[in-house]
């Protein structure tokens, strides 16, 4: 059976399309393009069958496969809206307004259902970024954090809070995927001296010692994002301190942790100090790979057990994506970075294929796992707005701009489960590609006079030697011809045993009088150092070494003038005498 052809929305100023891709793209002959310009948001369901908007008039869903028309409902003002996983409710979220004659609000939380229509439940809802409720993957449990408590419904049944789970301040959750009984990660922010704290419980066990499945504690965290993996065992947990105290950074300070169902917990150990940037789990659930430290960024791969698998060395990257059958990642460098895009084999652990996608302000992974689209969209940019798809081998198969004074908000691939596109073999090259499109040269940058003359960075702003190699490259590179460790140590010994020969010959090579010249330079200028880089203390230290020269001379003139016979070392230190004394004479008026 053939692969499906995955549907592209593209949203903005202009209104919303359907496309059909990739690798070329067609509109959708089926959809009718909205033409409004009021197109807050969309999104698909998790299996893609549905798709869902809002216009500034109503919120439409259509199923996706004839576009036919499933609902419209009656939200104009609608700016997030979610499908729960089985496609059994839609969620929508308006601002939050309250008034003198309602000073608690209008409940801005509506839940609908998606077959027929109707309101199932509203919640008033203040805070934006956990505003939609969260479901198990078989919707028989949904969770919402209600006035520090998580309130959990059984089988969508809104009108009955079925548990709960009280734990004071508790500010965030996260519910795991995958089979069921569910697990809930649940963060209370420390305060008076307290730590914070991450627990992970198993539903409906929530309550009594030893109800905690594992914690976590630790001292510096204002927020911490949570990430179960798809098996729903594993939880990574970066936390964030907005104030780093020591100023080494900007971004505050960051943390990375790990917890297990199983109860056990760790610190994941990183390799350069700095920003966490980025953190991706594989979708097969078995490693996961971070992107951190000071620019230039570190990229590592870890196992369940935290210890590092694989390490893609240092380079102008932010972010790291896995494509969605997890035999693919991504490292790239977007925002205030260029845009450079790496692809590496999983499996193999070798660089597939390298590229740039410049001023691109969002990255996503086709649901075939081998196409690419980048996107310039508005406000984060407003001027060059569009988008790019490309093979992950490195072409680029198709771009467009927004024509001038329109904007794009945003493209999104359509959802597909993973098992309904196959793994593909990472092979580069055999696709054709169009040529990229080159902006107008920029001005160059000022420089100050300070540095005019140094050499210039380059255009990731990082010299040549910032950056570290990968894993597989530093072995190429210190043992090219792939010799075994006890060859490599015996090929070593030999070398350094040529060198000390080499070097012991060119010792042997000089003449007398350069031995005798060198040795008396050196008795001469030798320097007597407590390692104290004060230069009053130095001069004192020097002033002192000069005397006893001195005093040593004195003594083997009157041993000479008794008639002892003196060697010809120490005859070269007596003829040293009148230097030394005019050095003397330098550091008494110093």
């Amino acid at each position: 059976m053939a692969e499906p052809c995955p549907l592209l929305a593209v949203r903005g100023s202009t209104g919303l399309s359907l496309f059909e891709g990739p690798p070329s793209l067609k509109e959708h002959s089926d959809f009718p393009k909205d033409i409004s310009n009021k197109c807050k948001v969309c999104a698909y369901s998790s299996d893609g069958a549905l798709f869902a908007w809002c216009n500034g008039q109503s919120v439409i869903i259509i199923e996706v496969a004839s576009c036919s028309l499933v609902q419209r409902i009656n939200r104009p003002k609608t700016i997030f809206l979610e499908f729960s996983p089985k496609n059994s409710i839609l969620a929508t979220w308006e601002p939050y307004v309250a008034s003198k004659d309602i000073p608690g609000g209008n409940p801005n939380l509506q839940l609908w259902n998606v077959k027929s229509g109707d309101h199932i439940k509203g919640f008033v809802q203040k805070r934006q970024d956990t505003w939609c409720p969260q479901w198990s993957s078989d919707e028989s449990l949904c969770a919402r954090n209600v006035n520090n408590e998580i309130h959990f419904f059984e089988g969508n049944n809104f009108d009955t809070i079925a548990k709960k789970l009280h734990i004071q301040k508790v500010s965030d959750f996260q519910l795991s995927p995958g089979d069921m009984p569910c697990k809930v990660a649940a963060y209370v922010p420390g305060s008076k001296g307290a730590p914070s704290f991450v627990r992970i419980f198993k539903y409906p066990n929530l309550e009594g010692p030893g109800a905690a499945l594992a914690n976590k504690s630790f001292f510096k965290a204002d927020r911490v994002t949570m990430l179960w993996n798809k098996r729903g065992r594993d939880l990574l947990v970066i936390t964030t301190v907005d104030v780093d105290k020591t100023g080494a950074s900007y971004y505050g300070e960051q943390t990375l942790h790990y917890l297990s169902t199983n109860g056990e917990t760790c610190a994941v150990p990183l390799a350069k100090k700095g920003p966490i940037y980025s953190v991706d789990w594989n979708p097969n659930s078995s490693d996961f790979c971070v992107v951190y430290g000071f620019m230039p960024a570190k990229a590592t791969l870890y196992n369940l057990k935290c210890d590092p698998v694989f390490d893609f060395g240092t380079g102008p990257r932010n972010t790291v994506y896995f494509n969605p059958q997890g035999n693919i990642i991504c490292l790239a460098g977007f925002g205030n970075l260029r845009g450079n895009m790496e692809f590496w084999d999983r499996k193999q652990l070798n660089m597939v294929s390298e590229m740039q996608a410049s001023d691109s302000t969002s990255f996503e992974w086709c649901p075939d796992g081998v196409h690419i689209l980048t996107s310039t969209c508005a406000p984060r940019l407003r001027v060059g707005n569009g988008f790019k798809i490309w093979n992950y081998s490195g072409a680029l198969l198709y771009e467009t701009t927004i024509e001038a004074n329109a904007e794009l908000w945003e493209a999104k691939w359509q959802s597909f489960p993973v098992e309904v596109f196959q793994e593909k073999s990472t092979r580069s090259g055999g696709h054709s590609a169009i040529k990229v499109s080159k902006p107008e040269p920029k001005p160059a940058a000022y420089r100050p006079p300070g540095l005019r003359g140094q050499p210039q960075r380059k255009a990731d702003g990082l010299h040549a030697d910032d950056k570290e190699l990968p894993q597989n490259m530093k072995t190429q590179t210190t043992n090219p011809e792939g010799l075994s460790k006890t060859a490599l140590k015996k090929k070593k010994r030999k070398e350094a045993k040529v060198r000390a020969l080499q070097q012991a010959d060119h010792v042997d090579s000089r003449s007398q009088e350069q031995k005798d010249a060198i040795a008396m330079a050196t008795y001469v200028t030798a320097p007597i150092s407590s390692g104290d880089n004060n230069p009053a203390k130095e001069t004192e230290n020097r002033l002192r070494a000069v005397k006893k020269k001195l005093n040593q001379i004195r003594k083997m003139k009157e041993e000479q003038a008794s008639g002892k016979k003196m060697d010809p070392n120490q005859l070269k230190k007596i003829a040293c005498e009148a230097e030394l004394q005019k050095e003397l004479k330098k550091l008494q008026i110093s």
